[in-house]
């Protein structure tokens, strides 16, 4: 991985050659697995937009990592440490009906888009789920956009996708909140303050193949996934283009 934190950041993991999305053991292997649950909303008849739900997937990872209970001495302080102590995994299971009731009941935070809902659930060990999680589907998971999503807007964070990877929308949830996170990791104390005062707005958006080189190489932050499901290992599936991160370029 490209990416390097910026200096005044603190309790940055380490993003380099020990990168938490590298394939092939890493020291961080050593250490106790956790894995970050997110559930989407998925109901039979009015399934949600699937940039909407990448997007709003995304911002949950965000919305997780500034809660007061995931920082200092925080209930889930302990298990979001642990967590960026070890691989970076985050897994996307669906519910709809009951089954998203009861997710609902579980600690966590439920964050919204324009009319999609993702629940993201303190970090749990990648063998001890909850009941009530570990029942969900993980596998299938795509969604559709119904009309293509357009330009974003000029000034925001765009979270862009290897255009020749094909992965289920399951799969895309996790990778751009792992580029979101990678993006937040960089950035200074004032710059994180300015992105969560706007609501952590972002975009997704697959790249266009004539950009894609340039995106990858141009020293934003990449996620190269691990490749434990759908796609081959070391494979770069997001680029972090962050305002912010692209003026220091």
């Amino acid at each position: 991985m490209s990416s390097q934190h910026s200096p005044g950041t603190a309790d940055v993991p380490a993003v380099g050659a020990d990168s938490p999305f590298r394939q092939g053991h890493l020291p961080r292997d050593e250490a106790p697995q956790f894995v970050l649950p997110l559930v989407v909303r998925i109901e039979k008849a009015d399934p949600p937009a699937r940039t909407d739900a990448l997007e709003t997937a995304a911002r949950a990872v965000l919305v997780l990592l500034t809660d007061e209970r995931a920082r200092g001495g925080g209930e889930w302080a302990e298990a979001v440490r642990d967590w960026q102590d070890a691989r970076i995994r985050k897994v996307v299971r669906r519910a709809r009906g009951a089954e998203w009731r009861k997710a609902e009941t579980l600690p966590g935070v439920t964050v919204h888009g324009a009319r999609s809902q993702v629940r993201v659930f303190p970090p749990v060990p990648l063998d001890g789920w909850p009941k009530e999680l570990a029942k969900l589907q993980v596998s299938g998971t795509d969604l559709d956009d119904p009309e293509p999503a357009g330009e974003a807007a000029a000034g925001l964070p765009v979270l862009w996708l290897n255009p020749d990877l094909g992965m289920s929308a399951g799969k895309a949830m996790a990778q751009v909140g792992h580029a979101a996170q990678l993006a937040w990791w960089e950035l200074t104390d004032a710059e994180r303050t300015a992105w969560q005062e706007d609501g952590f707005r972002l975009a997704v958006r697959t790249a266009p193949r004539e950009r894609w080189a340039e995106l990858g190489g141009g020293g934003l932050p990449v996620v190269r996934d691990a490749g434990f499901t759908e796609i081959a290992p070391g494979s770069c599936t997001v680029v972090a283009d962050h305002p912010a991160l692209r003026a220091r370029l």
